[in-house]
């Protein structure tokens, strides 16, 4: 019996729920038991003790912790993430800034994911063991073993060097004259404003970080996909569409990479959800300004309210990237529903 796809996705939703919920039990807890005054430190060495119990109760950290988990999540659920220590604004104002800038960075890492490595592990597995396949292998180790930071650093150098009018920090120049638009992405935002010249300008500014942010993912999903086509390969299907005289580039690319995809699929969305984590040092080396950055700021800080929407931002992102992927693999492979509905 196969399961309703919109039976399968509330299933997935609810469960996405119930993790949510503990995820914000638990950091809620964490960000309150490392050592450490966030209202002393908010204020500072010279502020008075007195001072320092007046911010405590304004903030509720007088409380035991159940009501002060409660009160949180009630707000909430208001949109009231509470106050920034830091910036002395609402939370939901400074995510409002630079989630954008951080989302639109790892979209465009995954369009470059998507770009080489797939055809990349394509062509490691239908030229195996031959010069190409040794070429990919060796591209694929590069990028999972080499830190992104210091493929961030060495493409600053290289386009410093080599191409001297290429930007290398910020999202964009300044002298462009560029208020900002509704959305916070500089590509959409031009677009919509047929402000041409921002949006190259703003791709410009989001190539390099982008691929440096994308290199472990590209060489991690071009492992992946090569065994998969290989594996798929000596499947009975496939032999014997091989031994009817199908054109390889069709048994490649209407049967293999199709089969193939699930695993590359599934790689994908950790890897969209991490790299939400790992973009905070590709931001701080490109002066970027974005989500990541700003939560390792609150974290260098402990900022309670900062640290805790930060995380909850992130695995928010997390849990939407593991959902698409369920409903895309799910429509691949009608198998998979059948299988979930015995």
């Amino acid at each position: 019996m196969q399961q309703h796809p919109l039976v399968a996705i509330l299933t997935r939703i609810g469960t996405f729920v119930l993790v949510m919920i503990a995820l914000s039990i638990m950091i809620f807890l964490l960000a309150r038991v490392v050592p450490g005054d966030p209202a002393r430190m908010a204020l500072g060495p010279a502020a008075t003790q007195e001072q320092v119990d007046t911010l405590r109760l304004q903030m509720g950290l007088n409380q035991p912790m159940v009501l002060q988990y409660l009160d949180y999540v009630r707000n909430a659920l208001h949109g009231d993430l509470g106050m920034s220590l830091v910036s002395q604004r609402p939370v939901t104002t400074d995510l409002a800034q630079t989630v954008p800038a951080t989302v639109e960075l790892v979209l465009v890492s995954v369009i470059f994911m998507f770009v080489v490595a797939i055809p990349l592990g394509v062509i490691t597995a239908h030229y195996r063991d031959r010069a190409w396949d040794h070429i990919g292998r060796v591209l694929s180790l590069t990028g999972v073993t080499i830190p992104s930071f210091l493929f961030a650093i060495s493409l600053q150098l290289l386009a410093a060097r080599y191409l001297p009018g290429w930007p290398i920090i910020g999202r964009i120049d300044h002298t462009l004259n560029w208020q900002g638009g509704p959305t916070g992405f500089l590509l959409l935002d031009g677009l919509l404003a047929g402000r041409f010249d921002v949006m190259l300008n703003a791709l410009q500014h989001l190539v390099l970080p982008a691929f440096a942010l994308s290199m472990a993912g590209i060489g991690q999903i071009t492992r992946i996909t090569r065994s998969s086509m290989i594996e798929n390969q000596r499947k009975d299907h496939v032999l014997t569409l091989q031994s009817f005289g199908v054109p390889e580039r069709v048994i490649i690319f209407r049967y293999l990479l199709k089969l193939s995809s699930i695993a590359p699929l599934t790689i994908m969305g950790l890897e969209f959800a991490s790299l939400i984590g790992n973009a905070f040092v590709i931001e701080m080396v490109f002066a970027w300004g974005g989500f990541a950055s700003y939560g390792l700021t609150a974290i260098l800080q402990k900022d309670l309210n900062a640290i805790t929407a930060v995380v909850l931002v992130a695995g928010l992102f997390f849990i939407v990237a593991n959902l698409i992927v369920d409903v895309l693999i799910s429509v691949i492979d009608p198998r998979l529903r059948r299988r979930e509905a015995r």
